[in-house]
């Protein structure tokens, strides 16, 4: 039979060698510093489209909010390490009408809506995957172009 300290000291020697684990430490590291957990928010987007002169603003959920991840002590050559970030699950395309669009340029624009969001690898085709994104409600419109 195993000692009572022996029965103490193992979990936390194996977490040591072996990584933090869920079933020893109860709170992950997100929650030991307060970040907001992957989920849907509710956001103001500027929708706009090259030819009409003025942006949108509209109302939809996106996915937003912090996702564990880990990078690896020992490093392997040619091996790719993939972070999760917050993206969308399930999610459709809305279909909107800007005003002001001169004749002969289509007015319609498609956004997408979350619908449930999760951690995963990010997709390009929905999601910005870059370091520092552009905020959601920037309108390039209103930016300065110098010649």
């Amino acid at each position: 039979m195993a000692s009572p300290l022996i029965r103490a000291i193992l979990p936390l020697m194996l977490t040591l060698f072996l990584g933090a684990s869920s079933s020893v430490w109860p709170l992950a590291p997100a929650a030991a510093f307060q970040l907001p957990p992957c989920q849907l928010i509710n956001q103001t987007v500027s929708l706009e489209k090259e030819g009409c002169p003025k942006c949108h603003p509209v109302e939809t959920t996106i996915c937003s909010g912090h996702c564990i991840t880990k990078d690896p002590v020992i490093k392997i050559p040619f091996s790719n390490v993939y972070q999760h970030v917050c993206t969308y699950r399930d999610f459709y395309y809305k279909t909107f009408e800007l005003p002001d669009c001169p004749p002969g340029v289509d007015p319609t624009v498609t956004y997408p809506v979350a619908l449930s969001c999760h951690c995963g690898r990010c997709a390009m085709d929905t999601s910005d995957c870059t370091f520092e994104s552009l905020q959601p409600d920037l309108c390039m419109n209103d930016i300065p172009f110098y010649y």
